[in-house]
């Protein structure tokens, strides 16, 4: 499930759930599973698990009710939306840019190769 790269195991469950969040999966409101629960399934230390949820309480995406356990939060699909983005615009973008500059590849190509993407995922 983890990737080997720099990025520490509790940032990636982050992402995990993240995702989870944007394609619906997990809904505003919902409990989640608690930290012993997920920590099981994802095969990792309580601690980490622990560090993953405090993370995510950090920035609002999900609130602890002490003694019934954790839960999204009501804007926490579009917190997450709007960190992911503006992490992207922010950061990734101008990486993806230089690659595809290296690359040779023209704004037509990209532009066919996404609207192909998308013909093929409909959201």
């Amino acid at each position: 499930m983890f990737k080997e790269n720099s990025k520490a195991i509790y940032l990636q469950i982050v992402d995990r759930i993240c995702d989870e969040i944007l394609s619906g999966s997990l809904c505003a409101g919902q409990r989640l599973p608690s930290v012993r629960e997920y920590a099981a399934t994802v095969q990792v230390n309580p601690n980490t698990m622990m560090r993953a949820y405090d993370h995510l309480s950090s920035q609002n995406i999900i609130y602890n009710k002490r003694g019934i356990g954790y839960f999204l939060s009501d804007d926490a699909r579009d917190i997450v939306l709007r960190t992911r983005r503006d992490e992207f615009l922010g950061n990734e973008i101008n990486e993806f840019f230089r690659q595809l500059e290296l690359l040779g590849v023209s704004p037509d190509v990209l532009k066919s190769q996404y609207e192909s993407y998308l013909s093929q995922n409909p959201n």
